[in-house]
């Protein structure tokens, strides 16, 4: 609970248990299943996440080399085996990560990663571009190694978009 406040990351959780279904929703979002394997780890923004099944823990973890992403300095890390559904403004784009391959994404974009990436910031614009009026996208987030990133589409949140 202390990590939780401290870093503002974390999950609001409620247990569901025995027979019958169970429907998820946040504000109309898209939601959409990662499945993690037995020894694999996927980090995420807590934000993202609607449920997970119980055979899967998470741990609160800094961001490692990325300092500030879209949703700050921390993540929530998930392990052990299941599925994990998360939630995003639009239709999620998955994008593999490979060693020949780094990807580049929008630090508001991004919503996780495979855990075993290496991830830093790169600056995209000189200060002098940034100035003149840039693409206003100073920064983002590079991802090197082997796995794969997703991304939102948009970077317009529910309540964003319900004002416009």
């Amino acid at each position: 609970m202390l990590k939780r406040a401290v870093t503002g990351e974390g999950l609001a959780l409620m247990a569901v248990r025995g027979r019958g279904e169970a429907w998820f929703a946040h504000e109309a979002q898209n939601c959409f299943i990662v499945e993690i394997e037995q020894g694999e780890a996927f980090t995420v923004n807590g934000r993202n996440v609607l449920c997970f099944d119980s055979t899967l823990h998470y741990e609160i973890k800094t961001v490692k080399g990325a300092g500030m992403t879209g949703g700050g300095l921390f993540n929530s890390v998930f392990s052990g085996y299941g599925k994990i559904a998360l939630m995003c403004e639009g239709n999620p784009i998955v994008i593999p990560v490979t060693p020949q391959a780094p990807v580049y994404v929008d630090t508001d974009a991004v919503v996780g990663w495979s855990e075993q990436l290496h991830t830093s910031l790169h600056r995209s614009q000189s200060l002098g571009s940034m100035i003149r009026g840039g693409s206003g996208e100073a920064v983002q987030l590079k991802l090197e190694g082997q796995g794969f990133v997703v991304v939102r589409p948009s970077e317009l949140t529910p309540q964003k978009n319900a004002a416009h």
